[in-house]
């Protein structure tokens, strides 16, 4: 009688630690399931935020313009690619523009600047912009900026420029050029775009 009860109890004792342990394992398996869970929302977020980011690197560009020009921008006299001349492009300071082939519709002689300026609209600084020119600095005189100068800038090419107080950053006397190409990332037709230095540009092949 007294072997049985012993049986008994063991085979109780064994029961609730097979249980126990059996929990255990349920609730390690739903913490692991939880870690996985939170992982893969954490990479989904970081993907929304690296496309949100991109998004917004890429936000009030203005690709076309009105073919405007600048008062006192003087047109180059001898230009190495004249207005007409199919050219390709090697500047990728805006989506869509390297490699594209591209058409000169303007070619002016000045000093072109990259600048970084905070947008009036509010935002972080953009640094290194590609290309104000001189004639589209608020009060410019003769002389050309050098870098770290602070200037007020005059261009619009992109939202919350125009107005925006700027610092140079480099400072070359060349010939620029407004160009008419078909974005190679999106297939839209530009115009009159505003502006793409000499050393960006190569003969088309």
């Amino acid at each position: 009688m007294k072997n049985k009860k012993m049986v008994w109890t063991l085979t109780s004792l064994l029961l609730v630690f097979f249980l126990a342990a059996c929990g255990g394992n349920d609730e390690t398996t739903n913490e692991n399931a939880d870690t996985d869970s939170g992982a893969h929302e954490n990479m989904d977020m970081n993907e929304e935020e690296s496309e949100t980011k991109e998004d917004m690197d890429h936000t009030g560009m203005n690709h076309s313009g009105s073919g405007e020009i600048p008062e006192g921008l003087a047109k180059a006299e001898n230009p190495t690619y004249p207005v007409g001349t199919n050219v390709m492009m090697h500047a990728d300071h805006m989506p869509g523009m390297n490699g594209a082939e591209a058409t000169v519709s303007g070619a002016f002689t000045t000093t072109v600047y990259s600048v970084t300026y905070t947008p009036t609209t509010g935002g972080e600084p953009v640094e290194n912009h590609k290309w104000v020119i001189h004639e589209e600095i608020e009060n410019a005189g003769v002389e050309s900026y050098k870098p770290g100068d602070e200037v007020v800038l005059n261009a619009d090419h992109m939202e919350g420029m125009k107005g925006a107080t700027a610092t140079i950053d480099t400072a070359k006397q060349t010939t620029v050029y407004m160009v008419d190409f078909t974005d190679t990332k999106t297939g839209e037709k530009i115009t009159n775009h505003k502006w793409v230095t000499e050393d960006e540009l190569s003969p088309v092949e």
